[in-house]
C-alpha cells in the first residue's frame, strides 16, 4: 500500500505543477512571450492565456507602459571645441514585445549609446552660445533620430529632454560675469530713463503752471481793465448827468495841480493849455463874488477894478 499512496502523492504534485504552469495570468499593460523549444510561437496578451506545460516556457515579460530612462552626463565637444556635460532623459514605450525580444539583446543600452552617438553629432555642428540657447531644436533632432532607428526595435521614442547643460568651469565664470555686467548697464539704463521721464514730467509740469498761470493773469488784468472802463463809464455818466458848469470844472483842475506835482522826481511837469481857460472862469467866478460882497457891505468901500487887475495872478 504505501508504494501506491506515494505514487498517487507524486501523481498529484505533478498535476498541480501542470496546472500551475497551464495556466498563465499576464497583468494589464504587460505582455509575455512563449517559445516552444526554443522557438518563438506566440505572444502573450493580459489577461488569463492556456499554454502547454512542459513544452511551453515563457521566455520574456514586457512592460508596456511608458517608461522614463535617465542617462548620466556624457562629455560633448561643440563646434568651438569646449567641452560640456549634458544629462538627457528618454521617454519610451514598447510597442513590439516581439521585436523589443528579439531584434535587439538589450534596447536600454542600445537607445543610451545611440543617444550619445547622436548627440554628439548635433553638438559637434552648434557653439556653446548656440548650445546654450537651442534646447528645443537639440529635443527635436534627438528625438528624431532616436524614433528612426528604433522603430525596427518595437520601441517608440515620445519624448527627449536635455535636463543639463554644464560649460567649463572658467566658461561659467565668464558667463557670470557677462550676466552681471549686462544687469548692470540694464539697471543704468533704466535709472537713466526714469531720471529723464522725471525732468520731462517736471518740465511739463512747469510748463502748464506757467502757462495756467500767465492766463489767470491774462484774466485778471481783463478784469481789471473791464472794471476800470466801467468805473470810467460810471463817472462819464454821473458828470454828464450832473451837467457841470464851467466853475465846478475849473475848481476842479484847481484840486489837481497838487496831486499833479507830487514826487521828488517831477522836476519838470506841463500845465494842459486847458488850465489858463479853467482859471480864467475862476478868477471871473471869483470877481463877481467880491464885486457882489462890495456892493452889499454898509461902511466898505469899493476897490477898484484897476487895482484888481494888479494882484499877481495865480500863473
Amino acid at each position: 500500500m504505501e508504494p501506491v499512496i506515494i505514487v498517487l502523492i507524486i501523481l498529484v504534485v505533478l498535476v498541480f505543477i501542470a496546472l500551475i504552469k497551464t495556466i498563465q495570468v499576464i497583468p494589464q499593460a504587460s505582455a509575455a512571450i512563449v517559445e516552444r523549444f526554443g522557438r518563438y510561437t506566440r505572444t502573450l496578451n493580459a489577461g488569463l492565456n492556456i499554454v502547454v506545460p512542459f513544452i511551453d516556457t515563457i521566455r520574456n515579460r514586457i512592460d508596456l507602459r511608458e517608461q522614463v530612462v535617465p542617462f548620466p552626463p556624457q562629455p560633448v565637444i561643440t563646434q568651438d571645441n569646449l567641452v560640456v556635460n549634458i544629462d538627457t532623459v528618454i521617454y519610451y514605450q514598447v510597442t513590439d514585445a516581439r521585436a523589443a525580444t528579439y531584434e535587439v539583446a538589450s534596447y536600454i543600452q542600445a537607445i543610451e549609446q545611440l543617444t550619445v552617438t547622436t548627440l554628439r553629432n548635433i553638438i559637434g555642428g552648434m557653439d556653446l552660445e548656440r548650445t546654450l540657447t537651442s534646447r528645443e531644436e537639440i529635443n527635436a533632432a534627438l528625438r528624431g533620430v532616436l524614433d528612426e532607428a528604433t522603430g525596427k526595435w518595437g520601441i517608440r521614442v515620445n519624448r527627449v529632454e536635455l535636463k543639463a547643460i554644464e560649460p567649463p568651469t572658467s566658461i561659467q565664470d565668464s558667463m557670470e560675469k557677462q550676466m552681471r555686467a549686462d544687469r548692470d548697464k540694464r539697471a543704468a539704463i533704466l535709472q537713466a530713463e526714469g531720471v529723464r521721464q522725471s525732468e520731462i514730467l517736471r518740465a511739463e509740469g512747469e510748463k502748464q503752471s506757467q502757462i495756467l498761470r500767465a492766463e489767470g493773469e491774462a484774466k485778471a488784468a481783463a478784469l481789471r481793465a473791464e472794471g476800470e472802463a466801467q468805473a470810467v463809464r460810471t463817472v462819464f455818466e454821473a458828470i454828464h448827468a450832473g451837467d457841470p458848469d464851467q466853475k465846478l470844472l475849473s475848481y476842479q483842475y484847481l484840486q489837481m495841480l497838487p496831486k499833479i506835482a507830487e514826487g521828488d522826481a517831477n522836476k519838470l511837469w506841463i500845465v494842459p493849455s486847458e488850465i489858463g481857460d479853467a482859471l480864467k472862469g475862476l478868477s471871473g467866478a471869483v470877481g463877481n463874488f467880491g464885486s457882489g460882497l462890495g456892493g452889499n457891505g454898509a461902511s466898505g468901500g469899493t476897490v477898484p477894478a484897476q487895482e484888481r487887475r494888479e494882484k499877481p495872478s495865480i500863473d
